[in-house]
């Protein structure tokens, strides 16, 4: 078996093993869905138990504990891809695994302020799917390759993948819960990111931009 066969076949003894907790305001539990199950299909059982907006067209999943090990064991034969935008990663961090920093949403210059969201714009980053190529190539992979997504807490890392299925990619996979994870939907800490995510799971994680990985001009 191959090492990529493997990591594959990994991860689907992870999806029969690991839940993690709802997102604020979804139902049931929500368990790694890894494979091609449910793709694309809601009839299928994979396909119920990620919440809708975190759901992608390719129906390759994990979480964020079960990222962590398998990427560094497999890092070789993985693009491991941080999407959130620049802002983001200084102010919260990054996990230390990951190869580049390709923005799939930015706030651009001179940015346009939404009152009723109390929020800025953010657009689609139209370099995003030939930054993903750039970054494979220099790897030595290609778009047959595993890409793992991870933004903050999985919904656009979600779409972030659905545009690399809708470019041609294989396998673009999305962290469901993210970097900081998933709302407490009660208790004392009720709305803080503390349910999952990389950085509540005691991965690796740096405050510490590395200059070689972080999206630029060129």
């Amino acid at each position: 078996m191959s090492s990529l066969s493997l990591w594959r076949a990994l991860l689907m003894v992870a999806a029969l093993l690991l839940c993690i907790p709802p997102a604020a305001g979804e139902g049931g539990a929500v368990c790694t869905a890894t494979g091609d199950a449910g793709a694309g299909d809601p009839t299928q059982p994979m396909a119920g138990v990620v919440p809708a907006g975190k759901r992608t067209k390719a129906g390759l999943y994990l979480s964020a504990v079960d990222a962590g090990p398998m990427i560094e064991r497999f890092k070789e034969k993985v693009l491991f891809v941080d999407v959130r935008t620049r802002g983001e990663l200084m102010f919260a961090g990054m996990p230390t695994l990951v190869d580049v920093h390709v923005p799939f949403m930015f706030d651009p210059d001179g940015g346009r302020f939404d009152a009723d969201r109390g929020s800025f714009v953010l657009v689609v980053n139209p370099d995003f799917v030939a930054r993903i190529d750039r970054a494979l190539a220099a790897k030595g992979l290609t778009r047959a390759d595993p890409v793992v997504l991870i933004c903050q807490a999985g919904i656009r890392a979600a779409k972030a993948a659905d545009t690399l299925t809708d470019a041609g990619f294989a396998q673009p996979w999305a962290i469901v819960d993210g970097f900081e994870g998933d709302p407490a939907p009660d208790g004392s800490g009720n709305g803080l990111r503390t349910v999952n995510g990389w950085r509540n799971s005691g991965l690796a994680w740096t405050t510490k931009l590395d200059a070689a990985k972080m999206y630029g001009p060129n």
